[in-house]
């Protein structure tokens, strides 16, 4: 019989149970749900709304459900629906009358509400971490790299010569934005919603401050229409899990690009690399694209959720059980693609003259020369017309800036002089750019250095 069966004259058809049941995927949410019945029910003790003793059996019990679960003790059954009435399915069974104290006070609405806010907060502080050991692989390879020459691109042209060092920081400052919305959602995640009941709280004495306490969260609820039915907290997460991915997936693309032939910047650890079935020669990045592909998945995670959540009245409605299943593959496929893509990319061989030399071609310095123009007292737009007029020579003659006669400058220029070869040279142009924000070595290791501030500073609030 259902735990909530006195109203009814018979039986669920079989098949409703099936399509109502959500224990297939709710079943992750055990330990959550124990701590959180452990918690309750030791303030129903200590306010006097049960036995303090029949409290303590409770809670004795619980504990002993709890490691059964971890020992792989317990097979969850189909037809007591969700991990909630599980789990006091059990307790009952073993404790007899006792056990059906433990919801005094409290509907599965506001538990599951409970449930789900303690798993979201656990497994933001898990992300984060895989974020942070991301971008320590980041600040290893941009120490590695302050002085490696390769083109930066606008529209997939190249555009300026910059360092693979503030290329890949670039990416450190997208997953910092990431740590820092996860910790904007852990706040409005860390909001107590249990003792909100059914949908109109109750009318024991229910000490929830306490409860909250306990659990380590930072306050309550104070609608309890709106304790049972916000999932704004689990939007947010999957909009957090969105952005992350599209980094991940932006620097997919990059990886996927820089180790094809027409780049052949970068060469994959072949641990990190598949072959073809069919031609032999093939050496795939299909760990970057499967990352870049996921991203669509968590995506759709997010648009689900937002589509489940937009029409429904207060409070609780049973569409909100939709919530689970996109929140834990979303999690699931972050915390899958976070250490293959650290890995891969810590163990990739960086083709330096590779990228060098496609940095010497396209006129990536043509902006350095028109500069060089300006600092001789020209307006920067005719300075920006008359090397747009060397380019064209160069593209009709088959040759380079570099490669210029200084008496082909002065053509078009008296402005010109020798110091213009070095003033257009790669490792002028990047290190003259020493503003901050700029690829110039001496700014890139100092941002490479508050970047490790940064992280030494999360690791030691976590301790």
């Amino acid at each position: 019989m259902k735990l909530w069966g006195g109203r009814f004259s018979k039986s669920t058809d079989s098949m409703v149970d099936d399509f109502n049941s959500s224990i297939r995927f709710d079943q992750r949410l055990y330990k959550e749900d124990i701590l959180g019945s452990i918690a309750h029910v030791s303030m129903l003790g200590k306010q006097n709304i049960i036995p303090q003793e029949d409290a303590e059996i409770i809670k004795k019990e619980l504990k002993a459900i709890l490691q059964d679960i971890e020992d792989g003790k317990i097979e969850f059954d189909i037809e007591a629906e969700d991990i909630h009435m599980n789990i006091e399915k059990i307790l009952i069974s073993r404790i007899g009358d006792t056990g059906k104290k433990l919801h005094t006070g409290r509907s599965r609405n506001d538990q599951v509400a409970l449930d789900m806010r303690m798993y979201v907060k656990k497994e933001i502080k898990e992300i984060q971490s895989l974020i942070l050991k991301l971008q320590s692989v980041l600040i290893k390879l941009s120490k590695e790299h302050a002085e490696t020459i390769m083109p930066g691109y606008t529209h997939l042209q190249r555009a300026q010569p910059i360092t693979l060092a503030h290329h890949l920081m670039a990416y450190f400052e997208m997953f910092k934005r990431d740590i820092e919305r996860l910790n904007d959602t852990y706040k409005r995640t860390n909001i107590l919603p249990l003792g909100s009941g059914a949908l109109a709280a109750t009318t024991y004495p229910l000490d929830r401050y306490a409860v909250a306490k306990d659990l380590g969260f930072s306050d309550v609820t104070f609608n309890s229409l709106d304790g049972v039915s916000d999932r704004d907290y689990c939007i947010e997460l999957l909009n957090n899990l969105s952005l992350i991915m599209m980094h991940l997936s932006r620097f997919s693309e990059e990886i996927i690009l820089w180790s094809s032939h027409e780049f052949h910047f970068i060469e994959l650890d072949d641990a990190y690399s598949t072959g073809s079935s069919i031609m032999p020669q093939k050496k795939n990045p299909d760990i970057a694209e499967l990352v870049r592909g996921k991203t669509g998945r968590v995506y759709g995670d997010l648009m689900s959720l937002l589509t489940t959540m937009k029409s429904l009245p207060l409070a609780y409605n049973k569409d909100m059980q939709e919530d689970k299943e996109v929140v834990f593959d979303a999690i699931d496929t972050v915390k899958m693609c976070l250490p293959i893509f650290t890995s891969m990319i810590e163990t990739m061989k960086v083709l330096k003259d590779n990228m060098y030399n496609a940095a010497g071609v396209g006129f990536t310095n043509a902006t350095d020369a028109a500069d060089y123009l300006v600092k001789k007292g020209l307006p920067f737009r005719d300075a920006h017309e008359i090397i747009g007029k060397l380019v064209l020579y160069c593209i009709q003659h088959n040759t380079s800036l570099e490669k210029l006669s200084l008496e082909e400058y002065k053509q078009l220029s008296p402005a010109f002089d020798e110091d213009i070869f070095k003033a257009i040279s790669l490792e002028e142009c990047v290190n003259k750019r020493k503003i901050i924000g700029g690829p110039a070595k001496e700014m890139v290791l100092q941002h490479i250095q508050k970047a490790e501030e940064y992280i030494n500073s999360i690791n030691t609030s976590n301790d």
